[in-house]
């Protein structure tokens, strides 16, 4: 073994000398080492999907959405106590419930705030997959989705709680199928593309995924731009008056979060929307073009703090409900939303990737993960249902444990008393739009600190202003 390894040392190193020489010496337009500085200036994920669009001459289909994190949650965190306001004992239990549409026949009632957001079967994931999720949502008390598709009967069985998404496509938009969910949530668009139209060839589209969309064998799978039948307002406002009336059930309103926000949001008031899903430029989707899902929308963070407040200042916060969407990952990130004015998160990604988390060795290192559990994948046969159940599971009741220890050390006995005062903002221009306090300016000198920099011409003299004073309040 002392022979082989030094054979083997001195020629990984020779190579290596080789391969020095070979760059210090050669032209850049000859030299491999071109590739570190176009990368850098390009970014490996562009420059390769550059190349796609240029081999394929179509869009190119990125699935799970944006790789840019443009909410900064980071700049946002929990302000504990300890003699100001006690912690909670720790023999108290913290409350996790929630309840979405309070005002409706039937509210939709859940024992975390943690929901699995919309991901339809046969246009995004695989039927194990979708089995997965509903079991278990049912297991830790909250609810799923059935994103835009038919009412598949597996997921009917399996979920306690079902949410079902009045779609673009027309799948579940009978009354037939609608009467047998627990909400109904009218999908208008999604972070991740907005409302453009989606289409999924017949030629891709198995037995049951037809059966379940109850469509013909040459039938394409589409999804329109606009909801059929709704083209003004007032359509709008019949349909939610309908559906509530047929159903009893919470119906609400799923939409792209956009700067023109709080215009939509009227409208759902004027409708008589139960809740509204606000789903932020970070969300998720099956796979969609790049700039759709980097170039258009609000991120969630700014959407979702603009939505409560505006609730709020509506007087509709305890009617309507609130629920965030769009990159929320960790535990932390959903209770922020929440203390920004969420009654509830989706959590779409973040759950398939704790879904597969330590299945992946199945797929790797020739195939991605997602292979595994989108509709077209080439191993979906090879995910391990329960084990897939059960990882969700275990990942939802350890994102609530999380919540719960903040919740201790804010001195709180629920959740859904978490607030924007048990947060502090980093960030002077932040902390004044989304109404949180500044953390290193004292509660009772807030108001001076932006009345002395309110006079400041620009962003830039603003942000040096800020530092400055900052530093001497320090």
């Amino acid at each position: 073994m002392g022979i082989l390894a030094r054979l083997l040392r001195g020629a990984v190193n020779e190579i290596t000398d080789d391969a020095v020489r070979t760059m210090v010496r050669d032209q850049y337009t000859e030299n491999l080492f071109e590739m570190i500085p176009a990368s850098k200036k390009v970014n490996p994920i562009y420059l390769m999907e550059t190349a796609m669009r240029a081999s394929q001459g179509r869009p190119v289909a990125r699935p799970l959405g944006s790789h840019l994190r443009l909410s900064p949650w980071d700049s946002l965190l929990f302000s504990p106590v300890h003699l100001f306001r006690f912690p909670t004992p720790e023999d108290v239990a913290i409350s996790t419930a929630t309840i979405i549409g309070p005002r409706a026949k039937k509210p939709l009632s859940l024992s975390i705030p943690v929901m699995i957001a919309g991901m339809s079967y046969g246009g995004a994931l695989s039927k194990t997959v979708k089995i997965a999720l509903a079991r278990a949502a049912t297991m830790a008390g909250t609810a799923t989705n059935t994103g835009e598709a038919g009412l598949m009967e597996e997921e009917r069985q399996e979920a306690g709680l079902l949410i079902g998404q009045y779609n673009r496509g027309g799948w579940l938009n009978t009354r037939e199928k609608y009467s047998r969910l627990d909400a109904i949530e009218i999908q208008l668009g999604q972070g991740a593309q907005g409302s453009t139209p989606q289409r999924s060839s017949a030629k891709n589209i198995g037995e049951e995924y037809r059966e379940v969309f109850e469509l013909q064998e040459d039938q394409d799978a589409v999804i329109n731009s606009r909801l059929k039948g709704v083209n003004t307002k007032e359509d709008f406002i019949q349909l939610v008056k309908k559906l509530r009336e047929e159903t009893g059930v919470p119906v609400g309103l799923k939409i792209a979060a956009a700067h023109h926000l709080e215009r939509e949001l009227q409208i759902a008031l004027e409708a008589g929307c139960d809740f509204i899903t606000v789903d932020g430029a970070e969300g998720g989707t099956h796979g969609t073009s790049p700039t759709l899902e980097d170039d258009v929308g609000l991120p969630t963070l700014h959407a979702v703090s603009r939505a409560g407040q505006f609730l709020m200042k509506k007087g509709a916060t305890e009617s309507v409900s609130l629920i965030a969407a769009g990159g929320l990952i960790t535990p932390g990130q959903m209770l922020k939303a929440m203390a920004l004015g969420a009654n509830a998160v989706y959590t779409g990604t973040a759950a398939l990737m704790a879904m597969v988390g330590d299945q992946i060795t199945t797929a790797i290192p020739f195939e991605p993960p997602t292979d595994m559990v989108v509709y077209h994948g080439k191993m979906t046969d090879r995910l391990d249902l329960d084990k897939s159940t059960q990882n969700i599971f275990y990942f939802l009741n350890a994102s609530i444990r999380e919540m719960e220890l903040v919740a201790i050390t804010l001195g709180k006995v629920a959740l859904r008393d978490i607030n924007r005062d048990d947060l502090v903002c980093l960030d002077p221009f932040l902390s004044r739009a989304l109404n949180v306090q500044l953390g290193f300016v004292p509660p009772e000198k807030q108001e001076s600190f932006y009345s002395e920099i309110s006079g400041l011409q620009s962003y830039e003299t603003g942000r040096e202003a800020m530092a400055e004073r900052s530093a001497l309040l320090s």
